[in-house]
């Protein structure tokens, strides 16, 4: 009777351990889940900021980070300002490419969209009512995926290659379309950078390191009163 006995305690303490076992195997495992799931919760309540342009975004000629979206990234991180930027430049862009590129970029949930199109539009010498049109166009689809996005608009100047009047017309449109949609505006991205050949690439076109350093303040300047 004693070995009965003594065989179901020694039974009933193998229960009682197995399920103590099971019990913090699982609290090992919930353990381990607990941070991905603060991680994923993280990602979703982040804000984003979308830098959608041409060369100048992309930093053509540069390292990614080395191109004034990845600076201004690094400001915010310094100042511990929560927001992701997301460097959707893509070299040789115009409007017209940029509008029908537009709808796979908004895929994503977007908080702050800088519009940095047109500057290969004046180039080029396309209409510039065409080149309007389609920015007001990005602009209302930028609104229509997501109405409490904020925009901001990069202003851009060309040389007067294309005459006067054609040069004249189009520093104007970037202003009159911030006013029209009520967005802020960068009034010359390449402001104190354009024509400095110290500033630029060979091409003299592209911005250099610390020419990239300027247009990052340039936006900085508009982007934190957007903030």
């Amino acid at each position: 009777m004693s070995d009965v006995l003594k065989f179901c305690y020694l039974s009933l303490c193998i229960v009682f351990l197995s399920c103590g076992g099971v019990d913090s195997k699982k609290n090992d495992v919930e353990k381990t889940l607990t941070p991905s799931i603060e991680e994923e919760e993280e990602k979703l309540t982040q804000k984003t900021i979308l830098f959608f342009g041409n060369s100048l975004t992309a930093g053509m000629g540069l390292e990614v980070e080395e191109a004034f979206p990845a600076l201004i990234q690094k400001r915010l991180d310094s100042l511990s300002i929560d927001y992701n930027v997301i460097n959707a430049g893509l070299s040789g862009e115009t409007t017209a490419s940029g509008k029908n590129r537009l709808s796979w970029v908004l895929k994503q949930h977007v908080d702050i969209f800088v519009l940095e199109l047109g500057a290969n539009d004046g180039l080029r010498g396309i209409p510039l009512k065409e080149t309007r049109k389609n920015l007001q166009e990005m602009i209302d689809a930028v609104r229509s995926h997501n109405p409490k996005v904020k925009i901001l608009l990069t202003g851009m100047q060309i040389p007067p290659n294309m005459g006067q009047d054609y040069t004249a017309e189009f520093k104007l449109i970037f202003p009159q379309l911030a006013e029209k949609n009520d967005i802020a505006l960068v009034p010359f991205l390449l402001q104190d950078v354009a024509g400095n050949p110290d500033l630029n690439q060979a091409d003299g076109i592209h911005p250099t390191v610390e020419g990239q350093k300027i247009l990052a303040e340039n936006v900085w300047k508009v982007l934190k009163t957007v903030l």
